[in-house]
């Protein structure tokens, strides 16, 4: 079985750094730069390439050259659990805060996953988890019984039909094509194409009486995104 750098106590850095560069090719769909990969793990062009080559030389199948760019073959898995004590932190408060804030299938799917993830750690990034100061507020209002199956409509790319209260109390019935939900603090916000108004629209979630799922969207959901974002500013998740 093909071996790949791991974490440990050993002093030489370059363990890390080759470990640094997988985690880093994986985020990328497309070839990157090798001047983007080198700025991005602050090291020079001329180590990059000795790393790329070191990782091919252990089976590591990243596909580019020089002047193109470089990327990981999808379905590549990197060894389980590599995360140092600060992305250690970071999931766990992803996950206290989803348990708080998300619907009750959610929470209990961050509640599982946390100690899934725990479960298979090391001791000492076992006890960072366990003992992190990080903590988020009880939750202050009660998650929508419509986020499940709004939840349900994005993933399958499905269209919905909306029975919606106004804020001025005023009911509407739409057909709207669910592309993200945003959760605010007190609030969460459907993104959503609508079908009446033929443009991208907000729907509070809490002030949906009722849906239902309906056929498939006419458009790609990814495709939706990216105009929305491109029209409101909003970066995405690669951009932030």
């Amino acid at each position: 079985m093909t071996q790949f750098p791991t974490t440990g106590a050993s002093r030489d850095p370059r363990p890390e750094r080759l470990l640094g560069l997988l985690q880093l090719l994986r985020q990328y769909r497309r070839p990157v730069a090798a001047d983007t990969l080198a700025e991005r793990l602050c090291v020079s062009r001329r180590t990059l390439y000795r790393d790329i080559a070191a990782l091919r030389g252990q089976g590591a199948p990243i596909e580019g050259e020089a002047g193109i760019g470089y990327r990981l073959r999808p379905g590549f898995l990197l060894p389980p659990l590599m995360f140092s004590e600060e992305e250690v932190e970071a999931l766990v408060l992803g996950a206290r805060w989803v348990g708080q804030q998300g619907d009750a299938r959610l929470a209990a799917a961050a509640r599982s996953a946390q100690a899934r993830i725990a479960a298979v750690l090391p001791d000492r990034l076992r006890d960072t988890a366990e003992a992190t100061a990080l903590l988020v507020p009880p939750r202050d209002v009660e998650p929508s019984l419509a986020l499940p199956t709004l939840r349900e409509a994005i993933r399958r790319e499905r269209t919905v039909a909306l029975h919606y209260r106004t804020l001025d109390a005023r009911e509407s019935r739409r057909t709207v094509w669910p592309l993200a939900i945003g959760f605010f603090e007190g609030v969460q916000l459907l993104v959503a194409w609508c079908e009446l108004r033929r443009d991208f629209r907000h729907f509070r979630i809490d002030r949906i009486v009722a849906l239902d799922a309906g056929g498939r969207m006419p458009e790609r959901r990814a495709a939706l995104l990216r105009r929305w974002r491109t029209e409101t500013g909003v970066p995405a998740p690669d951009d932030c």
